[in-house]
């Protein structure tokens, strides 16, 4: 699976952005595909997931009710539409993918085979 993010940007706190990933491979069976964020001097972490086949979706808490998880399978393009952004979203987002994944292990960057390169995203005050 090849991974193409793009999208990131400066925005201003309490904007928008939307965070594209596309995804090459020869079959989407059982594939799950996720964002990850990673801020300077910390841990990657897990942002949203969601399962291609069926759009079964999970979130971390920091993105509930803000970030939307959505997908295309005519352009076999995952997307992360991000609201009311904050100081403290500003990283580096990674899309990942992985088969076989579990609704409980989507949070686990581990269970991911594939990634794509970063996409930075800042927000400013």
């Amino acid at each position: 699976v090849q991974l193409q993010a793009s999208g990131g940007g400066l925005v201003q706190a309490g904007g928008s952005l939307r965070l594209s990933c596309v995804a090459s491979t020869s079959t989407f069976n059982s594939l799950t595909m996720g964002w990850f964020r990673q801020a300077p001097g910390k841990d990657r972490e897990f942002v949203a997931a969601i399962r291609w086949s069926g759009g079964s979706t999970t979130y971390a808490d920091s993105a509930k009710g803000r970030f939307a998880i959505s997908k295309d399978t005519f352009k076999n393009t995952m997307y992360l539409q991000m609201n009311l952004l904050k100081l403290e979203d500003t990283a580096n987002y990674y899309c990942a993918a992985g088969r076989g994944l579990i609704a409980s292990t989507r949070d686990d960057l581990r269970r991911y085979d594939y990634w794509g390169q970063g996409t930075q995203v800042t927000v400013s005050s």
